[in-house]
């Protein structure tokens, strides 16, 4: 018999977000890089009790990271993905159920230089000269996946 893995350690641990009702749109995370909020709410349907959206936090941000769907780049740790933080909200009407977020991060590769002050610029002038030359850096990705977890509660 083989054991089974554990599952990897998120780099954030927060506790349990506040309950929320039925039918609220809530934010779940913020993902400055890729100026997205992912947005959740509990749908009160049995098929499908809870639902994600990726919201664009601004027009004119520019993202520094991509958000890809989980469909289709599948995210694990043997992908190369870093399981970043597992976001739980708690429902309202049914204490039992959570929705389950996993936000997963895969880092671009690219070595950043800081600057004297610690922050990593980059300046026009070199960013165009790498465009021009084809040397554009990877961008990191960002992804998410969703899962309910406990019993469905009855209809009052």
């Amino acid at each position: 018999m083989h054991a089974l893995a554990a599952p990897p350690r998120a780099e954030i641990e927060r506790p349990a977000a506040t309950a929320q009702e039925d039918g609220t749109a809530h934010t779940v995370r913020q993902i400055p890089e890729a100026c997205t909020r992912i947005e959740g709410r509990f749908t009160g349907e049995a098929a499908k009790p809870y639902a994600i959206a990726l919201v664009r936090t601004h027009p004119q941000c520019q993202p520094r990271a991509v958000f890809l769907d989980a469909d289709k780049v599948t995210p694990s740790t043997a992908a190369g993905w870093v399981l970043n933080e597992v976001v739980r909200i708690p429902s309202a009407r049914c204490p039992s159920r959570q929705a389950m977020i996993e936000i997963w991060r895969k880092p671009a590769g690219q070595t950043l230089s800081l600057d004297g002050q610690g922050q990593s610029r980059v300046y026009l002038q070199d960013a165009k000269a790498q465009a021009a030359a084809g040397r554009l850096a990877a961008l990191p990705a960002y992804s998410a996946t969703l899962g309910v977890t406990g019993k469905t509660c009855r209809e009052r």
